[in-house]
């Protein structure tokens, strides 16, 4: 039978369970309005699980502890220069306005927590950057307090766990991952780890203490449930049900059936984008539109179905975008089962002894910049060419030390990583750039110019190590440069870098409120759209951490503020 919720009419379906909308629809709901949510996939939380739970709300209530300096001029100053001739003033003012109210609401009045990270913007040295203070974290969360739910909440991304255990995206966390057969305290720090998750695995086959994305996710449902607010999973939506101009409800697929739900004061559009979306993906992305391949690691079911239901409605979506995703260096990784999973490289590139290179053997960026802006180097190197490639090369030093992308450090084996493939060896530079189809002599002729300045912990090629952000997720333990350190002692090692990405940044065009615009900009009434599927307001850019969750969190509470006055009015 299909579910209860959606026999009878409500005020407010989101169809959706990332976070942009559960924050909507809890929001709507504490306004006083009947929310239902439908989820395509049988579990609920969305990308937002596979993250990495991180929100960027400058002038936040933590923010404002850890840099009391920081001000409204400057981060507008900031987003003014990370957005360029696509900067949104009116949604940037009303995302600073709105981010600190929505986190100390969420902090208030459900069971969702943040704790203060040490992130610095990725552009720290550009006008209005900030060293700390803009980023926050989800707090960890025991599962057990979904009850029955926990096991419809989407597990972590199987490539970022070990025997599925999650790491906190927090710095301070990992840190003693990688120090672990170098520290005590590090060493006591992951044997209690382990011990807890060994214990919880087996009495729940699985983790049940969670981190980053899946704690957010996992607050976020625990939130919505606790308010009455029915969770449909497995339940598709298909069309926006339109009446005279105006959108009042959806056609959903449930048990078999087609289901019209209807709503009285609004549709919410919350279904992840379309990275999956093979033909938008193939105009929007240039390194596809070459024919080149693409790995991305967020939900399979992200196929833009939100982006076309609106369209369908009058909707418009733009493909404007130089850069039209988060995008995210990544690699193919294929486990003993027969799955083929994507590993996101969020650390290794910052590691001392790290470097990437193309084809020629030519490193082609600064490796310790941001995922997004390494991707965006990478995708302009490789133009012209079908493949958008790089590889990730180390020595036998670095590999025991940091690991590479999914190999893990000693003392872990990787004995099965260069039978399948994964990761390449060679006695020699000359002997890996062969087996991996690199130009031999452009290799050994990159890493000697490389070698001779990273023994000094310099980078004059492209400066690495200069920022606070590049220094962050390095090795504060080495000296003098924590990012740098010659490539020296072999065997060397490879792993090859596909293109992926972390969401789209195109998508429909909006009011500031989310009202979905048809392209005279005039507004679908009773339409919205939040979360991926709205266009990003920063221009294509990726600021800082968090730049995705903090916005599309905090426009969910607008536009659930926007629906329910607009309900009021209707009621007057």
């Amino acid at each position: 039978m299909p579910h209860p919720a959606l026999a009878a009419p409500c005020d407010l379906i989101v169809a959706g369970s990332g976070a942009a909308g559960l924050a909507c629809a809890i929001t709507a709901r504490t306004r006083g309005l009947s929310v239902v949510v439908v989820e395509k996939e049988p579990v609920f939380g969305g990308t937002t699980a596979l993250s990495g739970g991180v929100l960027w709300i400058p002038l936040g209530p933590h923010g404002r502890q850890q840099n009391p300096q920081d001000t409204r001029e400057a981060v507008q100053r900031y987003l003014r220069h990370e957005g360029g001739a696509l900067h949104d003033e009116a949604a940037v003012n009303a995302f600073l306005e709105h981010g600190p109210r929505m986190v100390e609401f969420f902090e208030r009045e459900t069971a969702l927590k943040f704790v203060p990270t040490l992130y610095p913007d990725y552009h720290p040295d550009a006008p209005g950057g900030a060293a700390v203070g803009r980023s926050i974290l989800a707090a960890p969360y025991d599962i057990r307090g979904l009850g029955a739910d926990m096991a419809r909440l989407k597990p972590p991304l199987r490539t970022i766990t070990f025997i599925g255990m999650m790491f906190n995206s927090s710095n301070a966390d990992l840190k003693h991952f990688f120090q672990a057969t170098r520290s005590l305290t590090s060493f006591a720090y992951v044997a209690r780890r382990l011990m807890t998750h060994m214990k919880e695995l087996a009495l729940y086959r699985r983790g049940i203490h969670v981190t980053s994305g899946n704690a957010l996710a996992a607050r976020l449902a625990k939130s919505a449930l606790d308010l009455g607010i029915p969770i449909v999973t497995d339940c598709p939506a298909r069309e926006v049900l339109m009446e005279d101009g105006r959108a009042v409800g959806l056609r959903v697929e449930h048990e078999g059936q087609s289901l019209e739900l209807r709503a009285r004061h609004g549709v919410v559009l919350a279904c992840g984008g379309f990275p999956h979306d093979a033909e938008r993906i193939a105009r929007a992305y240039p390194h596809v539109a070459r024919g080149g391949e693409h790995l991305s690691p967020t939900p399979r079911s992200n196929t833009g179905d939100g982006v076309a239901m609106a369209e369908k409605a009058g909707g418009l979506a733009e493909i404007r975008l130089r850069d039209s995703a988060a995008w995210m260096p990544v690699s193919r990784v294929e486990f003993a089962d027969g799955e083929v999973g994507v590993f996101p490289h969020l650390l290794d590139r910052y590691k001392p002894g790290v470097i990437a290179v193309l084809r020629g053997g030519q490193r082609f960026c600064n490796e310790s910049d941001s995922y997004h802006d390494v991707g965006a180097a990478l995708i302009r190197a490789c133009e012209g060419q079908t493949e958008t490639c790089a590889w990730l090369v180390c020595d036998r030093a670095a590999l025991a030390k940091y690991g590479l992308g999914y190999v893990k450090p000693s003392p872990m084996p990787i004995g099965r990583f260069l039978k399948n493939g994964y990761l390449t060896e060679g006695r020699t530079l000359a002997e890996l750039a062969t087996r991996c189809g690199i130009d031999p002599q452009g290799l050994e002729a990159t890493v000697s110019a490389y070698n001779g300045p990273a023994a000094q912990g310099q980078d004059p090629a492209f400066g690495r190590g200069s920022t606070a952000f590049n220094r962050y997720l390095a090795d504060p333990n080495h000296a003098p440069n924590p990012c740098v350190a010659p490539v020296a002692q072999g065997p060397f090692y490879a792993v090859k870098l596909l293109m992926g990405d972390l969401g789209t940044f195109d998508g429909l065009r909006t009011s500031v409120n989310g009202q979905v615009l048809r392209a005279d900009g005039s507004a679908i009434d009773g339409l919205y759209a939040v979360g991926n599927d709205r266009a990003s307001i920063m221009g294509g850019n990726y600021p800082g951490a968090g730049i995705t969750h903090g916005p599309n969190m905090t426009f969910g509470y607008v536009t659930a503020h926007h629906i329910a006055d607009q309900a009021d009015l209707d009621s007057r």
